[in-house]
């Protein structure tokens, strides 16, 4: 059996090619937002859903008799990715990572488009304009931009999965109701004009989540609303991750899994 760690829109197109060449595979989730797997519709795709140690991965890699690990997680999810790779090496099974590609070519830094060096780096550059900011990069790192919020006395509107977790991440930083959008992206074009509108926003944070992430979308609705966009930088891969089995596209990791025999 294949552990897929998902959690993006990748997760379908890979354990669903996979289950159709007869393959087994457990899908695992950091939450349970509902997020279409192919669970349900492939006899050989089951789903688990909850964080997991390092500890918890490695007894659910003995208990399910894992003979694959496949890190399909979001490309910012450094911590779980280590994770994965620990139980990996600990317990002798290969593991292969796919990144999906980023959407935006680094370019030269503008007064529209500024780049940052992680969350601290891009709260600090967001607030420094005093306007309102919209921040899209969910819950887990609310604390710096609400600190800055404060100092600059701006305004901060937050977009976050609509779950209990993510919400209660904001009311323990005193983010208002009102300036909460809860939702599961990616998000049309019109649907980013519409909410930078309504909230007057000078400034809107995201990651370079790629494509599929709907960054894109994203950059382009700041542009036709006037507003400045900070890019948090993508985390490095590490020369380890690289030569283990790395791959920016789907089919080529599909390919590459069933080529293998003992999956």
């Amino acid at each position: 059996m294949i552990l897929l760690l998902g959690g993006t829109s990748d997760t379908a197109p890979i354990a669903t090619r996979l289950a159709r060449a007869g393959m087994r595979v457990l899908v695992s989730l950091a939450t349970d937002v509902p997020l279409e797997t192919g669970a349900g519709l492939y006899p050989g795709i089951e789903e688990r859903s909850g964080p997991l140690d390092p500890e918890s991965m490695a007894s659910l890699v003995r208990e399910k008799g894992i003979s694959l690990i496949v890190d399909a997680t979001h490309p910012y999810a450094v911590s779980i990715r280590e994770t994965a790779r620990a139980a990996a090496r600990r317990l002798k099974v290969p593991y292969l990572t796919y990144v999906r590609p980023a959407g935006v070519a680094h370019a030269a830094e503008s007064d529209s488009i500024l780049y940052a060096a992680g969350h601290e780096d891009a709260a600090r550059i967001a607030f420094s304009f005093g306007r309102p900011v919209l921040l899209t990069t969910g819950s887990r790192n609310l604390a710096p931009y609400a600190r800055e919020a404060k100092s600059a006395q701006a305004r901060l509107a937050v977009r976050v999965l609509p779950h209990a977790s993510s919400l209660q991440a904001c009311r323990a930083l005193d983010i208002p109701e009102e300036n909460i959008v809860a939702g599961r992206g990616p998000f049309s074009l019109e649907t980013n004009r519409e909410t930078i509108r309504k909230f007057g926003i000078g400034v809107l944070v995201t990651k370079d989540s790629g494509a599929a992430g709907g960054v894109g979308a994203k950059i382009e609705a700041a542009r036709r609303e006037g507003c400045r966009v900070v890019i948090v930088n993508r985390p490095e891969i590490s020369p380890e991750i690289s030569k283990e089995g790395y791959f920016e596209s789907i089919p080529e990791i599909c390919d590459y899994i069933m080529s293998l025999a003992d999956c």
